[in-house]
């Protein structure tokens, strides 16, 4: 992925090559989980995450179905679905925080 950071977008950027095979122009690829943007923006990771959490609720909703006890419906929820929370916020909180160094900084 090539991220253009000039404010006249008057061209698209030259093909980039390397070994001799052109790389890709991609709008969003998946890297360790998090969905990057072409334009850096968080929306699609967040539709992504909450995609995953859902299509997980759906499956604990089914265990429920099944008469588990709370205990082993607990265990799936931080196995499976808190997870996949905690990772996603970790990775936002980092994004962000470079962003919002400067405000907080401020506040000081």
């Amino acid at each position: 992925m090539i991220v253009d950071f000039r404010r006249k977008k008057s061209s698209p950027p030259s093909p980039l090559v390397i070994d001799g095979r052109t790389v890709e122009l991609v709008q969003h690829f998946k890297f360790l989980g998090s969905t990057i943007s072409s334009n850096l923006k968080l929306e699609l990771n967040v539709v992504n995450i909450v995609q995953n959490v859902q299509q997980r609720q759906y499956l604990l909703k089914r265990l429920r179905s099944f008469g588990l006890t709370t205990q082993v419906m607990l265990n799936f929820y931080r196995a499976v679905i808190k997870s996949i929370l905690i990772f996603s916020f970790n990775s936002m909180v980092w994004v962000d925080y470079t962003e919002g160094n400067a405000k907080i900084k401020q506040s000081c």
